[in-house]
């Protein structure tokens, strides 16, 4: 396909997105929308969809092939779209990228930033907490401490 026309298809996705107009989001991937391609910032389309709490658009995403892990990279839109949609406490979306396999000890910034559990606690979220701790979330390490350490 044309770069052009993927660029056109591209940004009908992302308009359709951000009005979370499903019918139109079905109508830019059938037409041929990468649903891999980020915009011109580095935003992927399931990480704005799963920051928005957008489920529907999230589902159709997923179902077009696009990996639940697939951290963006657009400024001020950085991360993975499950510690997107934790940190907000959407646990709908949540729920949807769990079911579609997203790794829920997958941390941020290539595995060196936080993960979706620790964006849920910061919220605080308890409902998206318990989501993640039953899909086998691990809670942070505990820091070492000599007083607790056991009598020699």
């Amino acid at each position: 396909m044309k770069r052009r026309r993927q660029k056109k298809l591209s940004r009908r996705l992302f308009a359709a997105i951000m009005q979370s107009d499903v019918p139109r989001v079905r109508a830019a991937l059938r037409a041929g929308a990468d649903p891999h391609r980020p915009d011109t910032g580095g935003t992927t389309p399931l990480y704005e969809a799963a920051v928005s709490g957008r489920t529907q658009i999230v589902r159709l995403l997923l179902e077009a092939g696009v990996s639940p892990d697939a951290e963006s990279r657009g400024v001020g839109a950085e991360g993975t779209p499950l510690c997107a949609a934790a940190c907000w406490g959407d646990a709908e979306t949540v729920r949807e990228l769990l079911a579609h396999g997203a790794d829920p000890n997958l941390r941020e910034d290539d595995g060196a930033g936080r993960s979706p559990l620790e964006w849920a606690n910061d919220g605080p979220h308890p409902e998206t907490a318990a989501l993640l701790t039953s899909a086998g979330a691990l809670g942070p390490a505990v820091p070492f401490s000599p007083s607790l350490s056991p009598e020699p």
